[in-house]
């Protein structure tokens, strides 16, 4: 059994939903929404360990009696937590995917016992399947082991709807949220609650969660990661809120963490589109892999993204405003040699946006981000903003 991990922010939220829990006034069903890494889950599981608690307070769980202990440990039977994993390769029909889906999902949860505290970052595609849903049905029909109440957790809900646009694992779950069996609670999360069914929406409590401050931010990576003061001041602005993006930027052994090595790409392809030779914006292009994760990419323009609004910051004078504060003087530099930066970033980034719509079909993104690049370049080179 594990020792509670601790929550950072979003007090407000614990008070009203350990108010409403002790008043026996909580809905059956909720949905957890707010940008990505800023607890969500954590949460969710928290809410999770105050509704089986035997002697919950006025802030939440005890912490101390066995269903918590359990409970901090991802241990107790009765809470059933579920999340996106990637789509395993067997052949053999639903019951060998389910019970590979299964496996990969304790094998998830064992890392998950061994450091709770997972970085937001871009990796291979994953998805909550049809024979997922399948499985919680089936645990949902049982009686609860030894708490009050069953628990399911579904984190990022939105990938019910898996790529290929069958909503199957949705209209399952669908079903069981219509009928909830008695004493059962499901908590979904979402980054995005607009990707679930509207169908599914109706039916969930929406709880809104906001970035985090950064000062709580910088705190989480000084207390639970050993962070310098100064380092985790920096990283927590770059996360803009969020603890999972904050583990993302740190360093993994000696190579950078994967979002820092995709701010750092980003930068350079701004770099390469503030210059006079087309050569550093056609050798970043074809530095791009033909193939890979969409989504990799996709972080990448939002990366670049925020380095335009931070060009646009800096050539106005408005520092404060700088999220990449470590290349204010790189920053600044380019302001200096570009006509009008601020008035043209909104046009720069309406460019990237077209890129990230271009990101989404089959289109090759070493063609994209050529196609982008150049854009930028045309547009960051204007003296005078255009429509």
């Amino acid at each position: 059994m594990s020792a509670p991990l601790p929550l950072y922010g979003h007090a407000d939220v614990r008070r009203s939903l350990a108010r409403a829990s002790r008043q026996d006034d909580l809905p059956g069903s909720l949905l957890i929404h707010g940008p990505p890494g800023v607890g969500k889950q954590s949460l969710g599981l928290w809410l999770a360990r105050l509704l089986n608690c035997e002697a919950p307070g006025d802030q939440g769980p005890c912490d101390a009696c066995t269903p918590c202990r359990l409970a901090n440990g991802l241990q107790h039977p009765d809470i059933h937590w579920f999340f996106p994993v990637p789509r395993p390769r067997v052949s053999g029909g639903p019951e060998k995917l389910a019970d590979a889906l299964e496996e990969a999902r304790a094998a998830e949860l064992a890392a998950r016992r061994a450091d709770p505290y997972r970085p937001t970052a871009p990796g291979e595609p994953v998805g909550l399947y049809l024979a997922q849903v399948q499985t919680i049905r089936r645990l949902a029909a049982a009686r609860p082991a030894m708490g009050r109440r069953k628990v399911f957790l579904i984190g990022d809900a939105e990938l019910l709807v898996p790529q290929e646009s069958s909503p199957e694992a949705a209209n399952a779950l669908l079903k069981v949220l219509e009928e909830p069996p008695p004493a059962t609670t499901f908590i979904l999360t979402a980054a995005d609650p607009e990707g679930l069914l509207p169908t599914i929406r109706s039916r969930l409590l929406p709880i809104r969660l906001r970035p985090l401050p950064e000062g709580e931010v910088a705190r989480f990576l000084v207390e639970q990661r050993g962070v310098a003061e100064p380092a985790a001041r920096l990283t927590a602005r770059l996360a803009q809120g969020s603890i999972g993006r904050a583990l993302g930027f740190l360093p993994a052994g000696d190579e950078p963490g994967p979002l820092e090595a995709i701010r750092q790409q980003a930068r350079a392809l701004l770099d390469a589109a503030a210059q006079t030779s087309p050569l550093p914006r056609l050798a970043a292009a074809h530095a791009l892999p033909a193939t890979g994760a969409r989504g990799a990419f996709t972080d990448l323009l939002d990366s670049l993204t925020l380095w335009i609004r931070d060009l646009a910051a800096a050539s106005a004078g408005a520092q404060t405003l700088v999220v990449n504060a470590d290349a204010l003087d790189f920053l600044q530099r380019l302001a200096r040699v570009l006509p009008n930066p601020a008035a043209n970033a909104p046009a720069a980034i309406r460019a990237i946006d077209e890129a990230r719509a271009l990101a989404r079909t089959n289109t090759n993104p070493q063609l994209t981000l050529a196609w982008l690049l150049n854009s930028l370049h045309r547009i960051l080179s204007r003296p005078h903003p255009q429509d």
